[in-house]
């Protein structure tokens, strides 16, 4: 059973768009109305339609409802599963506040598949580029890609490791492996970073698997210039890149094999490191060549001020809407840190570093 968590006033277009994920399905719709019914290991669907100045006030009232509940459902969300379908008005605000859904409904507890999310612009301009694929209309468009995102939502499994029915798996996976690979990228100097500091903290409580560590230095990679997808599509199946360089060397077989990549990621104004921006870009020419559903992402986030809740959307963004990784609960932890060592005086940090080494562990 799906519960759609949906807006008050939803237009044509996205009741469509919600019929074709359905195919015929069973669902039980939650709006702002709605008394709020249990949510832990549930499968979710965020049908969200926005108004002119880009925001769904049905939604926002219903995470409102979530995050007011009570101390015994503090992750309210614990177990669950969710895909977005999202329509806008314009041209405008479907990328960031799906981002802001994810970002408020991981914080509860809640995962997100691969590619998470399909969205409806305006006049449905966004589609166009599918029809190079597609020989549809940009309506069929919609609907079709609705409809596959309905079916590999439907078939994330629906058995935790444990055996227990009725709950979802903390992993894609229906058997563990021996030794799952971590890898854990960063741009940042060890003799005065604050966040490879506190990923040393979450490293020492990490077991049975194998930690691999890229340093993505200066100099090292080139950013992506844009390439014509033909150009792309060549280099990544012969498992390279027009740009070369480390990145197709190193970091692309690294993270082919691993399991999980942590991203850390000091705070550059408000956004990552432009090495690893560099990473992210370039990282088309892997996607196009495997899949990365079945790969999860974690974060670690620090920043001088604030704004890590930034720098942890541009991952959700980039990492699980747009390239694909799954996206585990809770998969962010972020501090704030000035002065290099002011880590270690964050109030209760090597209890929360161990806590988000055990949410990482689940995941294995």
């Amino acid at each position: 059973m799906i519960h759609l968590i949906t807006t008050s006033n939803p237009s044509k277009q996205l009741l469509k768009m919600v019929e074709s994920f359905m195919q015929g399905r069973q669902y039980i719709k939650i709006d702002r109305s709605s008394k709020m019914p249990d949510m832990k290991h549930k499968k979710i669907l965020f049908a969200s339609e926005l108004d002119e100045i880009g925001i769904d006030i049905s939604i926002i009232e219903v995470f409102k409802k979530l995050y007011a509940s009570e101390p015994s459902t503090a992750v309210p969300l614990q177990g669950s599963i969710a895909g977005i379908l999202i329509h806008s008005k314009n041209e405008l605000f479907t990328k960031s506040f799906s981002s802001h859904i994810v970002f408020l409904a991981n914080q509860l507890g809640c995962r997100f598949i691969g590619h998470p999310m399909v969205e409806a612009t305006g006049d449905l301009t966004n589609f166009r580029t599918w029809q190079k694929r597609y020989d549809m209309s940009l309506n069929d468009i919609a609907l079709k890609i609705s409809s596959k995102l309905g079916e590999r939502f439907n078939a994330f499994p629906e058995t935790n490791q444990c055996g227990d029915k009725g709950k979802f798996s903390l992993s894609p996976y229906e058997t563990q492996k021996k030794r799952p690979s971590i890898l854990a990228l960063h741009a940042s100097n060890r003799d005065t970073s604050n966040t490879l500091t506190l990923w040393n903290m979450v490293k020492k409580h990490l077991e049975d698997c194998k930690i691999d560590e890229l340093h993505v230095q200066n100099g090292t990679i080139y950013d992506c210039n844009g390439c014509p997808f033909k150009v792309c599509l060549h280099y990544s199946r012969q498992e390279g890149c027009f740009y070369g360089g480390t990145i197709t060397t190193e970091v692309f077989p690294a993270i082919e094999k691993a399991d999980i990549v942590v991203w850390i990621c000091p705070n550059y104004n408000d956004s990552i490191s432009a090495n690893l921006m560099s990473v992210v870009n370039r990282l088309t020419a892997l996607y196009k060549k495997i899949s990365l559903h079945d790969k999860s992402i974690f974060a670690i986030i620090v920043s001088g001020n604030s704004g890590g809740d930034s720098v942890a959307k541009q991952l959700i963004s980039a990492l699980n809407i747009n390239k694909g990784f799954q996206l585990p609960p809770n998969f962010a932890l972020i501090e704030t840190a000035n002065d290099f060592g002011a880590i270690l005086r964050v109030k209760n940090i090597e209890d929360r570093a161990k806590r988000f080494a055990e949410n990482i562990q689940r995941d294995l």
